[in-house]
């Protein structure tokens, strides 16, 4: 189970290897997702908080990368935070997250994003339910639910 100090040495040390790499042009990536899509993924935006119903959808499932498919989240790791975007406490495998300092807007935080294909995700915190203590606050649209 991953805990804070261990994203923060990802952050300082380096990540995961993947398992995979997925490339694209910029065009490819603008035919394969939709506008909201592209512009999170591909440009680090964030999605306006509670405006996916995903935040309250608790059945079973996975939750895989938008861009390449990558499996990210279990529904069993899913919980409700109340920030407005879907927040997780693990990822299903070490190696499909990458973890770098985001230093924007003024503030030190940890960005998430595919290690696969490189796609923004969102950010995670130290402020999630025990027993990691995680918060994994990703952008609906960075995600799509699968069952199983």
């Amino acid at each position: 189970m991953l805990n804070w100090n261990d994203i923060i040495k990802f952050v300082n040390k380096g990540n995961p290897v993947p398992t995979r790499r997925v490339e694209k042009t910029d065009e490819e990536w603008k035919e394969l997702l939709s506008p909201d899509s592209y512009f999170v993924t591909r440009g680090k935006g964030t999605e306006r908080a509670h405006s996916s119903d995903m935040c309250g959808l608790f059945e079973p499932g996975k939750y895989e990368c938008i861009s390449c498919g990558t499996p990210l989240f279990d529904a069993t790791e899913k919980f409700n935070s109340t920030s407005g975007w879907p927040s997780f406490t693990q990822p299903i495998a070490v190696e499909n997250i990458a973890y770098h300092k985001d230093g924007g807007y003024g503030m030190i935080r940890v960005e998430t994003t595919c290690n696969v294909c490189d796609a923004h995700l969102g950010h995670v915190f130290p402020d999630g339910p025990a027993p990691s203590g995680l918060r994994y606050c990703i952008n609906a649209v960075a995600l799509k639910k699968v069952e199983g």
